[in-house]
């Protein structure tokens, strides 16, 4: 199968995204940056792309101008072993962002992200129909998932 590496379009943001995105990831790094040449679009020895690596996964910046902005539609997610990553990813990206509900948010570039516990899933596919459906309404009223509230939710009767 060929490679994919999303690609994020920002207005002029995308060197400072990329820094900010690698400093929250494990095991991330800005791998290449490149500039607009003479020929434009922007001006000479701006940035043009920045490639970067969260964890491994290939991402790159392209500082292509106002045009495009994100929205919702395109999200990444990020699953959770416990409790402490829901809270350290969710505090760190949603900083000078928005929360959204249900575990989501837009980080302060507007990218959209998913921070996902591994018990949302289990719990929301519980074989007991009333227990998933008691786990899936305490998550629809939640902006971060909180795993201990959608555990009681759960077991309730």
């Amino acid at each position: 199968m060929p490679k994919i590496t999303p690609s994020l379009w920002f207005d002029t943001e995308g060197e400072e995204a990329a820094s900010f995105y690698v400093s929250i990831f494990p095991k991330s790094r800005i791998t290449d940056i490149s500039r607009y040449g003479s020929t434009g679009p922007r001006p000479e020895g701006t940035v043009m792309t920045v490639s970067f690596e969260l964890d491994g996964l290939q991402f790159v910046a392209l500082n292509g101008g106002p045009e495009f902005t994100f929205n919702e539609a395109i999200s990444f997610r990020i699953d959770c072993t416990d409790q402490d990553e829901v809270d350290l990813y969710w505090s760190k990206l949603a900083e000078g962002g928005e929360e959204g509900p249900c575990g989501w948010l837009k980080d302060k570039f507007g990218v959209s992200w998913q921070i996902v516990p591994a018990a949302l899933p289990r719990l929301l596919g519980d074989p007991d129909p009333a227990r998933a459906q008691r786990a899936m309404k305490a998550m629809l009223g939640m902006k971060k998932i909180e795993i201990e509230e959608l555990e009681r939710a759960a077991a309730a009767v």
